[in-house]
């Protein structure tokens, strides 16, 4: 039977390798954090500001919170992948308001309203862009590069 190695004496702790569950542990316990921040944010944006700047600032915080929650079940997934998947999810729900379903079950349930919206808005196509790449770019420079 084999010893695991041990690191040296004055190894730190950026030095020892953690197991991969420990990282995708670490990770996800990072995302689930920043999804409650980003709620946080979109809340505080609705109760202190409105026009254009609150819608806007909504949809990029939308696709900032799907980035969050594609990182807490893709653990170990590159930043440019956790940003497309959230753009693409997004974009798909915008895509969907043209159906008119999302505002069918937008009328009956408050949670729908939320997740899915009601109404095609082609600017929300920009600003979706816009917030998956500031997630990217914080979890780039977080250094979760692969």
């Amino acid at each position: 039977m084999r010893t695991p190695a041990r690191p040296p004496e004055h190894a730190d702790d950026s030095t020892v390798r953690r197991p991969p569950t420990a990282r995708a542990s670490t990770a996800r316990a990072v995302a689930a954090g920043a999804a409650v921040v980003t709620v946080a944010a979109g809340l505080a944006v609705r109760a202190g500001a409105d026009g254009a700047f609150a819608k806007y600032a909504g949809s990029a915080l939308y696709t900032v919170l799907l980035c969050t929650l594609v990182a807490f079940c893709a653990p170990r997934a590159r930043p440019a992948v956790v940003a497309w998947a959230a753009l693409g999810l997004s974009w798909a729900v915008e895509f969907a308001q043209l159906t008119g379903v999302p505002a069918q079950w937008s009328a009956h349930s408050s949670a729908a309203r939320l997740v899915l919206g009601s109404t095609f808005n082609a600017p929300d196509l920009l600003w979706y862009g816009v917030g998956a790449a500031c997630a990217w770019a914080v979890l780039r420079a977080g250094g979760r590069r692969r």
